[in-house]
């Protein structure tokens, strides 16, 4: 007689009652039938009886359950024959493979790991529910890239040994591109002027790389909110975002968008009070604040005034202290007065500084940039600048600094340093372009960090058509504790540009070594000097100037006519000064760059001469990402001790850094159509910069409006600002992942006869 049970739907719906019961029994035999793949040991682990033990319907409910629960089964039966147990089981089907019909947007392995991320891969068990979400998430990662007209079409072929086939068709569509952002109810600013504001924007001629004519609601967000820091930065108290609506068309193709904002009134500042436990003078406090009665009233300043008070409470050790603004607005005058209350907390010092995240880079590395020392009192200033100071050593990607209050204790804090460590070690292979020498092809190899330590080993060779540099340069930033730096340095130079620019035909095979010390004198200071020798085998043509020829002359050339080779030997000094206090080395917008190097060949080399350069340059931010940059370059140089100066130490000017619209270094004196260099240089550049319209803010595409003024004069003449040359024209740079790229087209405002015009010039890679 044949009994069924109970069946693995009703099972899963926990139901209590057999389908058919039975009275408890001695199992005689068990077997298993249906299964194609799955062992049968698999289906017995999962029975809580074996072959002469007593079965009831509880076990087989509890069975049941086990069974269906696995997944490797859309249903389970359970029947009892003479005392014989027959499980029954339907195995899903297995998974034989998964492929893709029509997917360009994404990489088909990417797709397939995520798939396989979420249990739908190759010999995993077939699952409807996880099939439906892989393919919602599919459409998901398409409307992300704003393929909004997306489709995706799931084809499950049944195969042998139930197994089955899954295939994803996908009809990928266009991107559906932002067509109008329409602004409703302003009046106080133009739609042009916030649309300025805006990342999204409608399509323009460089939205295929930023991709900022498509959707993102992230993007949208960040949008809204600087539409509000704008209107709040300029005293709309009342200033709201009613709505946003985005609609896209029928044929998901086109999207608008239209926000609808309410502007309010302009407020200004009325009066600003402190209250609370000042601690400080009122004064202090009131030197920092950046709002003052009878300004409009700004967000930006209100924000800035709070971290500068908590700042300078933090530099006298208050780690935790708390400073807020309570307004008081009038609305008929339309005024808002603010009372600053001001808690400073306890004052705290530090336990212990900690560091972690540097595997590499030795702990030692990292704590002598630090400016807050440990049983000190808790400074912010000095914390913030140890962590920039770290972060400049160029070894990590990241650093962070937590201040948590020590447990226990009231007045203690330990500083967290935690930092990601980059691979320092750099293999560069390259080439680059540039328009005065051409193709340059570039090679190095280096390591910023040399086991840790914080030295630096590199070598380099770079050829251009114009000379070839192999260069060794070894560097340690701490050679003393105290930060005296030394460096060791080794080349071979050849340099030949008498086919590459206006310069006058000659050339120098230079061989040299030298060693470098410097050392910080403050925060943004250091002073370096150098010794090096030199050995230069110089050689002048029928077609060099004169003034080459005589150089060679007194040098006892192998040729009495002064067209021959000489090799001169040389050791040379070098002093410098400079000081940094701009806000970025590769993107600047605000700060100075200061600079004065000293060059000098001293006894007992043959050369006797000395050079000076001095360049100045200040960059003033305007608005949120324009900038004006002004520079200055001064240069003089002269022989002594009755030397001349050697011609290939000149001062030379134009070019692409230069003066702008004039041939590299063609500028100052000439002996016939060649530029010969002069012993004093003057340059000088305004340069006015913005981000390239359509990229957003995105700072590695940088144009800009320039004017460019620059000359160089000969020993014995004098200088003159009348031979002055000067250009404008649109300059353009982008740090591109080949490497930087430099474009100018100028103008001259100035020329003069004679004057080597180059209007469009360009440097693309690095050139040395």
């Amino acid at each position: 007689m044949k009994q069924r049970f109970l069946t693995g739907l009703a099972a899963a719906l926990f139901v209590a009652a057999p389908a058919l019961a039975f009275d408890p029994f001695v199992v005689q035999d068990i077997r298993v039938e249906g299964i194609q793949r799955t062992e049968a040991g698999t289906v017995f682990n999962y029975l809580p009886v074996r072959v002469g033990e007593t079965f009831t319907e509880a076990q087989a409910a509890e069975a049941i359950r086990g069974l269906f629960d696995t997944g490797f089964f859309s249903d389970v039966r359970i029947e009892v024959e003479n005392n014989v147990i027959v499980v029954l089981v339907d195995e899903r089907p297995a998974i034989a493979d998964v492929t893709f019909t029509g997917v360009k947007e994404f990489d088909q392995d990417g797709l397939k790991k995520g798939l396989r991320d979420i249990g739908l891969s190759e010999a995993r068990i077939f699952d409807r529910a996880l099939l439906e979400r892989a393919e919602q998430e599919l459409k998901r990662q398409y409307l992300s890239r704003g393929r909004y007209a997306a489709e995706v079409t799931t084809t499950i072929t049944p195969l042998e040994r139930n197994r089955v086939g899954i295939n994803f068709t996908v009809v990928e569509g266009a991107v559906a591109k932002i067509r109008q952002i329409n602004i409703v109810g302003n009046s106080a600013f133009k739609d042009d002027d916030l649309l300025d504001l805006f990342q999204l924007t409608t399509p323009g001629w460089i939205t295929w790389y930023t991709k900022n004519d498509q959707y993102s609601r992230q993007k949208l967000s960040a949008d809204l909110e600087t539409l509000r820091s704008h209107y709040l930065d300029r005293g709309y108290l009342d200033f709201n975002i009613d709505s946003t609506q985005v609609s896209i068309t029928p044929d998901k193709a086109d999207i608008y968008i239209t926000i609808n904002l309410t502007e309010g009134e302009q407020y200004k500042v009325s009066a600003v009070r402190f209250t609370g436990d000042l601690v400080l003078p009122e004064e202090t406090y009131r030197e920092l604040v950046m709002i003052k009665p009878g300004d409009v009233f700004s967000r930006e300043n209100l924000t800035s005034t709070n971290k500068a008070l908590m700042d300078r409470l933090g530099n006298e050790g208050y780690a935790f202290a708390n400073v807020n603004a309570a307004p008081e607005v009038d609305k008929e005058k339309r005024e808002v007065a603010f009372t600053i209350f001001v808690d400073p907390g306890r004052r705290v010092y530090v336990r212990r500084i900690n560091v972690g995240g540097n595997t590499k880079t030795r702990d030692e590395v990292v704590r002598r940039e630090m400016r807050q020392f440990e049983g000190a009192w808790y400074d912010a200033e000095k914390i913030n600048r140890s962590r920039t100071r770290i972060d400049k050593l160029g070894y990590f990607e990241e650093v962070t600094v937590e201040t948590p209050a020590v447990p226990g204790s009231t007045d203690q804090v330990d500083v967290n340093f935690s930092v990601k460590e980059r691979a320092t070690g750099n293999l560069t292979l390259g080439a680059g372009f540039s328009s005065s020498d051409k193709l340059v092809l570039s090679g190095s190899i280096s390591q910023e960090n040399v086991f840790g330590s914080g030295k630096s080993l590199s070598l380099g060779l770079n050829t251009a058509k114009s000379g070839r540099t192999l260069s060794v340069s070894f560097t340690d930033p701490y050679y003393t504790v105290d930060g005296l730096s030394m460096g060791y340095d080794v080349y071979h130079r050849t340099y030949d540009p008498s086919d590459v620019s206006s310069v006058a035909a000659y050339k120098t095979v230079s061989t040299g070594a030298g060693l470098r010390l410097g050392f910080p004198i403050g925060e943004d200071d250091a002073i370096n000097f150098g010794l090096g020798v030199d050995r230069t085998k110089l050689t002048t043509f029928t077609d060099s100037p004169q003034q080459y020829k005589n150089f060679c002359l007194d040098f006892d050339c192998d040729d009495p006519s002064g067209v021959g080779h000489v090799t001169v030997n040389s050791l040379v000094a070098t002093a410098g000064w400079s000081r940094d206090k701009r806000d970025s080395f590769i993107y600047p917008r605000a700060g100075s760059y200061q600079r004065v190097f000293a060059e000098a060949a001293v006894p007992p080399g043959k050369l006797r001469y000395l050079k000076l350069n001095y360049q100045y340059q200040h960059w003033f931010p305007i608005g949120s990402d324009h900038a004006l940059m002004l520079n200055a370059d001064l240069g003089w140089a002269r022989g002594y001790g009755g030397k001349p100066l050697p011609f290939y130490k000149n001062f030379y000017a134009g070019g692409i850094g230069s003066v702008r619209g004039f041939e590299q270094s063609s500028l100052g004196p000439r002996e016939g159509d060649d530029a010969i260099g002069g012993t004093r240089l003057v340059a000088a550049n305004a340069e006015y910069y913005f981000p390239l319209p359509g990229t957003g803010k995105d700072r590695s595409f940088r144009v800009s409006v320039f004017l460019d003024a620059g000359y160089v004069w000969g020993e014995g003449g004098k200088v003159d600002f009348g031979d002055m040359r000067y250009s404008t024209g649109l300059g353009f740079s982008w740090s591109s992942p080949v490497g930087p790229l430099k474009f100018s087209l100028a103008a001259p405002l100035k020329k003069q006869s004679g004057d080597d015009i180059q209007r469009f010039q360009f440097q693309m890679g690095s050139v040395f």
